[in-house]
């Protein structure tokens, strides 16, 4: 049975909290995404689509693709114009290792998204400690840290020890065995000593994206109030 239900999209969260509202396409069929952007060209809204997997993207029709900036890392997908995104990064993105670029991706896409630039650094995670205190000035310089890590989890707290910037912890689903699909490092993040560490859900990197536009979106009214 198909369920053809009426989709609503949320066209004033940006007015109100600053962020667009994302299409999450993990769930939804390629009717309802295809749906989705046709009305989104007509009212001619850019729209961000999240967890849209390849096989998936290849589904839609070639129309709907050709309208689409798809990205097969981040699983990401943008209907309309690049945000302007420029200037000195607001939030750098470090990540423990290669293999959780997928959620790195996502919260980049994210964020260029929104016009906020950022900075990636990779593969500094704490079983080569050197790698991290090698930018760890570098990122201390940078308000908003999304600290992305699996396994064990200890890059969040190590980084919330070091700089004075706002730590978001994205635990990923890194890691086999006691790793139990990203649970241990979302428990080893929470259990945090680390004062002020904030953590997301498992891979979620959108959402800490969207904390981080959040927290520049108010550091830039603090400096220029009434704007």
């Amino acid at each position: 049975m198909t369920l053809n239900a009426e989709i609503i999209m949320d066209e004033e969260r940006r007015s109100r909290v600053g962020v667009d509202e994302a299409v999450l396409c993990e769930q939804k069929s390629p009717e309802q995404i295809t749906q989705i952007v046709r009305s989104s060209i007509e009212l001619q809204k850019r729209r961000l689509f999240t967890r849209i997997s390849y096989d998936k993207f290849l589904s839609l029709p070639q129309d709907i693709q050709s309208d689409l900036k798809f990205d097969g890392v981040s699983r990401t997908a943008v209907l309309g114009s690049d945000a302007h995104c420029e200037g000195k990064p607001k939030v750098a993105i470090v990540s423990g290792g290669s293999s959780d670029a997928p959620v790195v991706a996502e919260a980049q896409t994210t964020l260029a998204f929104h016009g906020i630039p950022s900075l990636i650094i990779s593969d500094v995670g704490v079983a080569g400690l050197w790698r991290l205190m090698s930018r760890v000035d570098e990122i201390a310089e940078i308000p908003i840290v999304l600290a992305v890590a699996g396994m064990d989890a200890a890059l969040p707290t190590v980084l919330s020890g070091l700089v004075p910037s706002v730590v978001i912890g994205v635990p990923c689903s890194t890691g086999y065995g006691a790793s139990h699909h990203g649970q241990t490092a979302l428990n080893a993040m929470l259990a945090s000593c680390a004062p002020g560490l904030t953590v997301t859900n498992i891979d979620n990197g959108y959402g800490a994206a969207c904390a981080a536009i959040r927290v520049a979106n108010m550091l830039n009214l603090a400096a220029h109030p009434g704007d």
